[in-house]
């Protein structure tokens, strides 16, 4: 039995490949490494002309956690959607159908490099939130994982589903604008929702990755994620639309080209 003949070494494969064609994109690459590190710069001095009293969190905490937040965005969301885009409309993905390679396999290994990057940019903001910045280590390291992980299977379904809607990498621009701006204003991302008033913060913690973003500040900073009946509501949300991202992939992800 040859490794690629199974499922970890058909990812693998897949995996290398991807990472190859991402290594190869000086722009992707950018976005990737340096973007998400510039946006907490932008974050924490945006967030200094916030009153971030009653919040439970220091600016340093908001910037940071943000900082995971833009990672899981830019990093995961927005390089998947042009990679599925790209791959879609030079046949690579129906060349690989053809193959043994299952469908899940195929968007599972594209998606394996960003993912991946993400979450070990994650792990250094946390290092160095908890050195440089004297925020302290991960009170709740259980819950700090659980959100990257679920954050990045969810932002990696809807990549997908997006790239089902879009025609040609350069639109993917437009395309991936709705979510990202959304989550960047109305998921604790860029404001902490407990500067909103009640039925502003309401709505927003409905939003696809407002959970993401709960679990995560629970996870590393403790006070800021709220209470555990808080926690199950935004794990439940997370998961929900996790769910609904990867049910719209099965149903309506396109295999051909967009021409």
């Amino acid at each position: 039995m040859t490794a690629t003949s199974t499922a970890a070494g058909r990812l693998s494969a897949l995996g290398r490949a991807e990472l190859t064609l991402l290594a190869r994109n000086r722009t992707a690459v950018f976005i990737a490494l340096l973007m998400p590190l510039l946006m907490i710069f932008a974050i924490k001095s945006s967030l200094d002309r916030i009153d971030l009293g009653g919040t439970g969190l220091s600016v340093a905490g908001a910037a940071l956690t943000g900082g995971i937040g833009m990672v899981l965005l830019q990093v995961v969301y927005l390089n998947l959607v042009s990679a599925y885009v790209a791959r879609r409309e030079e046949l690579v993905l129906k060349r690989l159908r053809t193959g043994e390679v299952s469908d899940p396999e195929i968007l599972t290994g594209t998606a394996l490099p960003a993912v991946l990057l993400a979450l070990v940019q994650c792990v250094l903001i946390v290092v160095i939130g908890t050195l440089a910045f004297g925020l302290g280590a991960p009170g709740r390291p259980d819950l700090l994982v659980a959100g990257l992980l679920v954050g990045s299977v969810l932002l990696s379904a809807l990549a997908a589903a997006t790239a089902t809607l879009t025609r040609t990498v350069q639109t993917s621009q437009l395309t991936t604008l709705p979510l990202f701006f959304v989550s960047m204003l109305g998921s604790g991302v860029f404001i902490p929702l407990d500067v909103f008033p009640d039925r502003v913060a309401s709505v927003c913690e409905l939003l696809p990755l407002t959970g993401v973003m709960t679990l995560v500040r629970a996870g590393w900073l403790g006070g800021g994620g709220g209470g555990g009946g808080d926690l199950i509501g935004a794990a439940v949300t997370a998961l929900a639309w996790t769910v609904f991202a990867v049910f719209a992939v099965k149903r309506w992800f396109r295999w051909d080209p967009r021409r």
